[in-house]
């Protein structure tokens, strides 16, 4: 059996690390900056997806991924956070997700668990959030693209660019693309 869990957990990271390379070109200030009334801001979505993860993925086996604790109508709130609040908010999701895969097996991957009342088996879950966590950093690269413009440093293959990468590429692995983009825009 292919090792799934692997899969996911590298895929997760691969995501993780492009919406950090984002956040690392912005300001303290352009962290809260949406751009438009109908947007939501960098800090918005990351306190949604660090939210999101912390819920589901702790005691994931055991209890509901929706907890009682969680209040997802205030991480959509307008919100002027700095890098260093938004880093700690931002592991809260994600050391909840990675502890919670690194306590599965191939087994468990034909376990249930329960989001939101509803049974789910946890393969299923696992792409589920592989799949909410590439949604969002998706808006997260987008929005921060356009506060940076002409300032952007692109996370993958700049126009232009594509035939010079296809003769050498460099990113085709996840872990390989994570380490060019923390590499390339550290602040």
């Amino acid at each position: 059996m292919p090792d799934v869990i692997g899969s996911i957990r590298t895929e997760l990271l691969r995501y993780k690390a492009l919406a950090e390379g984002a956040i690392g070109q912005l300001s303290d200030a352009e962290l809260s900056d949406s751009r438009s009334d109908a947007a939501s801001s960098v800090a918005t979505i990351c306190w949604h997806i660090a939210g999101n993860l912390q819920s589901r993925f702790t005691d994931f086996l055991t209890s509901d991924g929706e907890k009682p604790w969680r209040h997802r109508e205030e991480e959509f709130q307008p919100r002027a956070v700095t890098h260093a609040e938004l880093e700690a908010k931002w592991a809260l999701g994600w050391n909840a997700v990675l502890q919670a895969l690194d306590a599965l097996d191939a087994q468990t991957l034909d376990q249930t668990v329960t989001i939101r009342g509803q049974a789910l088996p946890v393969g299923d879950a696992l792409h589920r959030a592989l799949a909410h966590c590439s949604y969002h950093v998706g808006q997260i690269v987008y929005v921060a693209k356009a506060i940076r413009g002409r300032d952007w440093t692109y996370l993958s293959i700049p126009p232009g660019q594509s035939d010079a990468y296809n003769r050498q590429p460099t990113m085709e692995k996840p872990a390989d693309h994570a380490r060019v983009v923390s590499r390339g825009t550290e602040r």
